[in-house]
């Protein structure tokens, strides 16, 4: 029986009603600084409501480009950074899948070692491999293209692990109706595990997606034409100016343009994504 505290209720409510205004009041106010003129904003008037400008600022950084610091067009940064977000994400969702199966239902040698090697990859932070790595990928020619891109970074032993541990609850039982039914490793992981795993995969598909979206010093070193630029390189050459204004107005059109996708993926997904965080029992 749940008990009805009228008071309690309306106390909840205020602080998720308050949390909701604090997190969505600086999204709203970037958007109401993109509609709005440079002059505007530089002069500190700037409301609440917005301006005449939406039409104008947000064709001129998806078609026509800053002019500024890059000439790269908006729309062909968002395509860029979608084509990498979601490559790293089903990257590592491939080859993590195909790790933690061969871990924990393979019996080969060296098997938990090559498992702890994987998971001491946890303590290399980025910036530890960023010169032999980028040294590769420039030896190969790779530099300004989707490979060099994205695949450099699909390698993930969180993934790896999150999936051994789940298919370490898998019963045993299973396994052995597969080898009754005369499946093959193919088939058990294709027609078994892989249903098995769709909340935890659609879970990692959003996180990975969003990792891969917010990167930044990868993409900075491998790209050098602006048709290759990411849309979080653009924000930063955006507001990167030197001897000019600062416009604001693109720059906040931009980062409310680049906050779409992540957004629009984790609102398709969010059933999954929920599910595949909290969901203990399969």
């Amino acid at each position: 029986m749940v008990e009805n505290r009228p008071f309690g209720n309306a106390l909840a409510h205020f602080i998720l009603i308050a949390g909701v205004i604090v997190i969505v009041f600086p999204v709203y106010m970037a958007f109401v600084a993109s509609t709005w003129d440079a002059a505007t904003i530089a002069n500190g008037k700037l409301g609440l409501v917005p301006g005449p400008h939406l039409v104008e600022n947000y064709t001129r950084i998806l078609f026509e480009g800053t002019g500024g610091t890059t000439r790269a067009h908006v729309a062909t940064m968002l395509l860029n950074s979608t084509i990498s977000a979601v490559i790293i994400a089903v990257g590592k969702i491939a080859i993590s899948l195909i790790s933690a199966y061969a871990i924990v239902y393979f019996r080969f040698p060296f098997r938990m070692a090559a498992f702890w090697l994987i998971f001491l990859t946890l303590m290399f932070p980025v910036e530890v491999r960023i010169y032999p790595t980028y040294k590769i990928v420039a030896d190969l020619g790779l530099l300004d293209t989707y490979t060099g891109l994205s695949v450099p970074l699909i390698a993930s032993a969180t993934a790896t692990l999150l999936f051994r541990q789940f298919f370490m609850t898998v019963p045993d039982e299973l396994l052995e109706a597969a080898k009754i039914d005369a499946a093959g490793p193919i088939r058990f992981f294709k027609d078994v595990l892989l249903p098995l795993s769709r909340t935890n995969i659609a879970a990692l598909f959003v996180i990975l997606f969003i990792y891969g979206w917010n990167q930044y010093l990868w993409p900075l070193l491998i790209t050098t034409r602006d048709d290759m630029q990411t849309i979080v390189i653009g924000i930063k050459k955006i507001v990167a100016v030197q001897d000019a204004l600062t416009e604001w107005q693109l720059a906040m059109a931009t980062a409310v343009l680049a906050m779409l996708p992540p957004v629009l993926v984790v609102v398709l997904m969010q059933k999954l994504f929920v599910k595949g965080l909290v969901e203990t029992e399969k």
